[in-house]
């Protein structure tokens, strides 16, 4: 049960990072919100170093760069992704691809789905076609190249949640700091490089920044979480994000969805759910 709550809490958590994140990559470049929101997840979990503890070890250095890695790219296709959207759409399509890969380690690590998850899985790709293909009046379809980036951003944020789950479990918040001064300095980096490129649209840094704090909260729910449960179901708890995202973008940006992506939605409701009984 504390698995449960602690996965329901990061999935809340990024919901709204995502949302925000997404927003913040309107106003500038998507690099520009980044160079923000990873800065300051950073700055969270190192006031959290003194409260949960924090142990440096080399497997937790080698799990932590290599979680940060994938968080910088996860960051920048993500946002990227939800700045070109329609969300209601591309976030669930991202959620879905981001839950497969830990059900698969979860599963190869020993844990076992029953007949839910038998059911659960197949169901889940099934609505990931109908969230992708859905068009209609009043609806946007997504382009080809929202989707691939969607595509990319899901496989990003698996691997990034399969890494800090193999960080030793005594570790504390080390991955998550290691993580994230790996996935700053590559922001940062790319940024430089990128420099002329970025535009001089200011970027939106209230946004920005509590997109990166929220981030930062939903991963250490996600560690917790991962700690005390099967990484399968806490992986596709931690999927629901998308309804989070999905009614922020209704009531603040007045998205549509259509009818056969409604059913789309509600069958990667369901196949989240079979999973988690699971």
């Amino acid at each position: 049960m504390i698995a449960l709550l602690l996965a329901l809490g990061s999935s809340l958590a990024y919901g709204c990072a995502d949302f925000l994140g997404g927003l913040g990559a309107r106003k500038a470049h998507v690099l520009r919100t980044v160079m923000i929101a990873a800065p300051a997840s950073l700055v969270v979990e190192l006031l959290l170093w003194p409260i949960l503890g924090a142990s440096f070890s080399a497997e937790t250095l080698g799990w932590g760069a290599a979680s940060g890695v994938a968080s910088a790219a996860a960051f920048t296709l993500l946002y990227r992704t939800l700045a070109i959207g329609p969300m209601n759409v591309l976030s669930p399509v991202t959620a879905l691809v981001s839950a497969m890969l830990p059900v698969g380690v979860g599963l190869v690590q020993g844990e076992r789905l029953g007949a839910a998850g038998l059911v659960g899985l197949p169901l889940a790709l099934a609505a990931v076609v109908l969230v992708s293909a859905g068009h209609g009046s009043g609806s946007v379809r997504p382009s080809r190249t929202a989707l691939l980036l969607a595509l990319g951003a899901g496989a990003a944020i698996a691997l990034q949640l399969v890494f800090l789950h193999q960080a030793p479990s005594d570790s504390g918040v080390a991955p998550l700091i290691i993580g994230r001064a790996v996935s700053s300095a590559v922001t940062l980096g790319a940024a430089g490089l990128m420099f002329c490129r970025l535009g001089s649209e200011r970027p939106a840094y209230a946004m920005s920044a509590t997109a990166g704090v929220l981030d930062s909260v939903a991963n250490l729910l996600f560690l917790l979480a991962a700690r005390s449960g099967d990484l399968a179901v806490v992986a596709v708890i931690t999927a629901l994000y998308p309804a989070g995202t999905v009614l922020l973008a209704r009531s603040v940006l007045a998205e549509r969805i259509h009818r056969g992506q409604i059913v789309g939605l509600t069958a990667a409701a369901a196949a989240v759910g079979l999973l988690a009984l699971a």
